[in-house]
């Protein structure tokens, strides 16, 4: 994930990979596009409260009168119905600091049920604020066997537990629901450690570091990302390592499950191409279900629809792509096209005269371009399924600013401006109208709608030291 791009042995004799030409922004794949449609949609009666043809979206007096005079038989809003209403209020609005540290902050999670918030820092630190209960802090992290920074948390899916990684070979175990609300690592409470590699040298320098874990749907399973080019799958119960897929010719930069079922796992990597694995029908040969090619650049994380079927991955080549892995190709051998040569993410621009290249064999569905991936692994989203429908994606950026864009139409429907360096992470409520933003100059920043009504936090900015790596 750090290296410079330099992958002349692979490109065939090409300069620079893709093809000139505007890249087409937002969707073309016309089912996913009816699946977001109809899963925000309301129901046919509400939308027709008042005489005349119906038009969307249904104000949302019109949609309250119409669930109280009972107009769709049920007597209350489908999920469909409260999603229709509750995706035209963005969290825009604000921000307030919640906590505002010394080092970078590169992680942002809320827990599944949103009752819990987890921010990870530079400098070892991991904090756990309690939302329901004014953002205080429930617990107060020292990491262990720290290397460089936190790379990523994930959160057991009863929030009982809290997995954190490292630039090392071992994933800690914190175990959240402690009375103690100070937890330094084997001093005031146990961080069990999990150890991905048996390899004595990884243990003594940066040659073996994982940037990306996660829980299973179940709570029995990790799968970690390396930069050994390898996918690692922990079995909890065990206290092992039960599968190790040598998956990319590069550092694996970002992984995650598909869907609760635990069988089929993505992965993307810096030589350009996301993978796809399904358990079910692993052989010894090591072969991904298929691979999706479509980036000219290293991605650098991975989010998935929850089905199945669409992920949506963010890459160096300063765009996002959205995949419908029904169409991965079969050609597990295929070799990267190149990006730019020499050009290195962590400290240059990306150049203006490739910005609109096109991969030759884009496979994705979707792109969607604005933001700015530079300096480390910045992170993007769908918005939640129960508040708005998974019908937004949003992304941090190295230009300090967040942004949202529409998955359908592929436009940017807001910008969250506030602080004064890299937004590396940021997540929404799964519930409420609610996003929390990380930032390299240290602050977590919450947003909401329709907020205080005050303005925001005033910010004064200055002049930081450039930070670069991962």
């Amino acid at each position: 994930m750090s290296r410079s791009r330099r992958y002349n042995d692979t490109c065939v004799g090409k300069k620079a990979g893709g093809t000139h030409g505007n890249v087409i922004l937002g969707c073309r794949d016309a089912e996913i596009a009816q699946l977001t449609n109809i899963t925000s949609s309301p129901h046919e009666r509400l939308s027709k409260v008042v005489p005349g043809k119906a038009r969307l979206p249904v104000s949302p007096v019109k949609m309250l009168a119409g669930r109280e005079c009972n107009y769709n038989g049920r007597g209350r809003f489908s999920l469909a119905d409260s999603c229709h209403v509750l995706s035209r209020y963005l969290p825009v609005n604000g921000p307030s600091e919640i906590d505002k540290m010394k080092s970078c902050a590169y992680v942002s999670q809320f827990s599944a049920d949103g009752s819990l918030f987890v921010a990870g820092f530079q400098e070892s630190h991991i904090r756990i604020y309690n939302v329901d209960n004014g953002w205080k802090i429930q617990k107060d992290i020292r990491a262990r066997s720290l290397r460089w920074t936190i790379t990523d948390t994930s959160l057991s899916p009863d929030c009982r537990l809290l997995a954190y990684s490292s630039i090392s070979p071992v994933v800690h175990i914190v175990d959240v629901g402690s009375a103690a609300k100070e937890s330094h690592a084997n001093i005031t409470e146990i961080h069990e450690g999990l150890e991905f590699s048996s390899n004595a040298e990884d243990y003594e320098d940066y040659s073996f570091g994982i940037f990306s874990v996660k829980f299973s749907a179940d709570g029995r399973e990790l799968v970690a990302a390396s930069n050994d080019k390898s996918i690692y799958v922990y079995d909890l119960e065990a206290k092992r390592v039960s599968l190790r897929i040598k998956a990319h010719k590069s550092d694996v930069n970002a992984v995650c499950f598909a869907d609760e079922s635990g069988h089929i796992i993505y992965s993307g990597s810096d030589d350009h191409l996301c993978k796809v694995w399904d358990r079910r029908c692993f052989d010894t040969k090591e072969q991904p279900a298929g691979v999706l090619m479509g980036h000219l650049e290293g991605i650098t994380f991975i989010d998935t629809r929850g089905d199945g079927r669409y992920f949506i991955s963010n890459g160096k080549d300063q765009a996002i792509k959205l995949w419908d892995i029904r169409k991965m190709s079969s050609n597990v051998e295929y070799t990267p096209v190149c990006g730019y040569d020499e050009w290195d993410y962590r400290w240059m621009s990306y150049p203006e005269h490739i910005r609109n290249m096109r991969h030759p064999d884009d496979l994705s569905v979707a792109t969607y371009k604005g933001h700015t991936v530079l300096r480390t692994l910045i992170r993007c989203y769908f918005s939640p399924e129960n508040s708005t429908a998974q019908k937004y994606i949003y992304t941090g950026s190295a230009d300090f600013s967040v942004y949202i864009y529409d998955l359908v139409s592929g436009a940017q429907v807001a910008k969250l401006d506030f602080h004064e360096d890299t937004v590396r992470d940021c997540h929404w409520h799964p519930f409420y109208p609610m996003m929390v933003t990380s930032s390299w100059d240290g602050a977590i920043a919450r947003w909401e709608f329709p907020g205080s009504g005050g303005s925001p936090t005033p910010v004064t900015r200055t002049r930081r030291r450039r930070r670069s790596f991962y």
